[in-house]
């Protein structure tokens, strides 16, 4: 008998998220305890020989699906299985994160944290989580890596109780089945892996579990690797919830592993951390609206101000291709310079986030502005001096066919966060935020609502450190106010400018003629070989009515995924 799970028209025969054809080089469809898993997991999604498909089944949704882009593959086809399955953006995008816990546990682990922008279509609301994973109470003289409060569990729970429809187990079980019976590294988490060598073959812990078994040394791209106790930790969040992991008989387990492995953690700082729910920064033009993240995710308000910038004094829309990198380059600028007056050295805002982005401060951002001259940003911010700033995190988008769209950054502080794995656990620790550039300075996704009909227009998530928010804003001008082509939007080559040094960064690739474009309008440039990762979806028209002019696209610069219906 053939179960009823099907996408469109394929047999999905298979756990919900299982990558099918090739994955961990048919280790897991050789083994019988997998198979059980198997059956019995299409038992519990209510899988039949019924025509019915129930929902929690793959196939439950026809035509139209929404869509997901991803930094990770495996990733964005657990969360293309869990729309077409009936799922709502917000289980998608928990979906998504937890299997990037197994599968680029490098920016993603479960010790991580981040924020996520999200507009619930049946409700009308759009807010922005805030899940970062903080400072503990209290760092000991014994923590020889001082690790984060891990945020991402808690935040992600918020997230899908608040607006999934999905039951949670469904959520939480492709990424355990990843862990526990394995999964090839994929191309995405081999380039993380491979800078770092060195210092993770240092660390035993992390050695045992990211080796490679064949061979020796640190595992690569399409080896097969098991993480049993991260399996573990996913199975009791499965049963039990995210209580279990702050507040729970696992709490001071858990606690003792990450401070035997050098790193700083108290039960009370699990108990006490919460996800923050916020208001979005709103920029509107015409009937649209952006919204961004508020800090501490501050390079939501640096994306904010561009974007006021462009639609507003700018014109972005009017200018010529040659004058819009120079547009671009002159925001990015004039955002960085400002963001130095009002963001401290730790991370605290002085001013009312709000007042960042009215008509009139934008306004005085771009004075001085001429579409043919490059402004010297000494004038901007006399003293200012560049800010180190944490370029590991990765990002993802989820959409469903309502309308209701979930953009998310997360980040360990650091690439890898510690370094370290809390022995028993699996659990990879983020770093405690702190100077050096570690923290969320440079997280910040948006969104693009129609709230007139209540329609989705654009979302999009980035990241890439300094220049995370001026990638994003570079396929989003693209997009929404030049070609409305995505692919053609995220594919272009890209400018950056960070207020100090003096300098505007190219792509390298960039078309002869724009490049000499910006040296005669005075800019000084140097090419680089990107600027940043970006995830997005563009509906020209808008969904849920049109979703025929949808558009979703990973960043061909890495090696994620973006997929929808077939």
């Amino acid at each position: 008998m053939r179960f009823k799970c099907f996408l469109k028209g394929v047999e999905a025969s298979r756990p919900m998220g299982q990558a099918g054809k090739g994955a961990g080089k048919g280790n897991g469809w050789r083994n019988v305890r997998q198979i059980t898993v198997i059956l019995a997991l299409l038992v519990a999604a209510s899988c039949s020989s019924d025509d019915e498909t129930p929902q929690g089944t793959i196939g439950y949704v026809e035509g139209f699906i929404g869509g997901i882009a991803a930094d990770e593959p495996r990733a964005a086809l657990i969360g293309r299985d869990i729309l077409s399955a009936g799922g709502s953006a917000a289980d998608a995008a928990a979906a998504v994160y937890f299997t990037l816990a197994v599968t680029m546990p490098s920016s993603a682990s479960l010790g991580g944290g981040g924020v996520c922008v999200i507009h619930d279509s049946p409700s009308k609301t759009t807010q922005t989580i805030d899940f970062l994973a903080r400072a503990p109470a209290a760092i000991g003289p014994a923590a020889s890596r001082p690790s984060a409060v891990p945020g991402n569990v808690r935040g992600f729970f918020a997230l899908q109780s608040k607006y999934g429809r999905l039951r949670w187990e469904q959520i939480i079980s492709p990424a355990e089945n990843l862990a526990r019976f394995g999964n090839q590294i994929s191309r995405a988490f081999a380039h993380d892996l491979a800078p770092l060598k060195e210092a993770l073959m240092a660390e035993r812990e992390t050695m045992r579990i990211f080796g490679a078994k064949d061979r020796g040394g640190l595992a690569g791209e399409g080896d097969f690797i098991v993480q049993l106790d991260l399996a573990a930790v996913l199975g009791r969040l499965r049963v039990q919830g995210p209580g279990d992991f702050y507040n729970g008989r696992f709490t001071p387990q858990l606690v003792a592993a990450v401070n035997e492995t050098g790193g700083s953690l108290s039960v009370e700082d699990m108990r006490r951390f919460s996800p923050v729910w916020r208001d979005t920064v709103k920029v509107k033009f015409g009937n649209l609206t952006a919204h961004f993240a508020p800090p501490p995710a501050a390079a939501g308000v640096v994306a904010a101000e561009m974007w006021a910038m462009l639609v507003g004094g700018g014109d972005y829309e009017d200018a010529s291709p040659e004058e819009r990198p120079h547009l671009l380059a002159e925001a990015a600028m004039r955002a960085y310079a400002d963001r130095d007056g009002w963001l401290g050295d730790d991370g605290t805002v002085s001013v009312s986030v709000d007042s960042l982005i009215t008509p009139e401060r934008v306004k005085g951002l771009m004075a001085g502005y001429r579409d043919d001259r490059h402004f010297p940003a000494a004038q901007l911010s006399p003293g200012m001096k560049p800010r180190p700033e944490n370029p590991a995190a990765t990002s993802f988008v989820a959409v469903d066919q309502d309308g209701s769209a979930v953009a998310c950054t997360v980040t360990m502080n650091n690439p890898f966060g510690t370094g370290r794995i809390a022995r028993g656990t699996g659990i990879l620790l983020a770093a405690a935020p702190g100077k050096g550039g570690r923290g969320s300075v440079s997280l910040g996704p948006m969104l693009v609502i129609n709230h007139f009909v209540n329609e989705f227009h654009f979302a999009a998530a980035a990241s890439g450190g300094v220049t995370a928010p001026t990638s994003m804003i570079n396929v989003a001008a693209a997009a929404l106010l030049g070609e409305p082509e995505l692919n053609e939007a995220i594919s272009q080559k890209r400018v950056h400018h960070g207020g100090m040094p003096d300098l505007t960064y190219y792509e390298q690739g960039m078309g002869e003629q724009l490049v000499q474009g910006l040296t005669r309008r005075g800019h000084d440039v140097a090419a680089t070989p990107t600027l940043g990762l970006v995830n997005a979806m563009n509906c020209v028209k808008g969904i849920p009515p049109r979703p025929e002019t949808c558009q979703v696209r990973s960043d061909p610069r890495g090696f994620g995924l973006a997929v929808s219906s077939d």
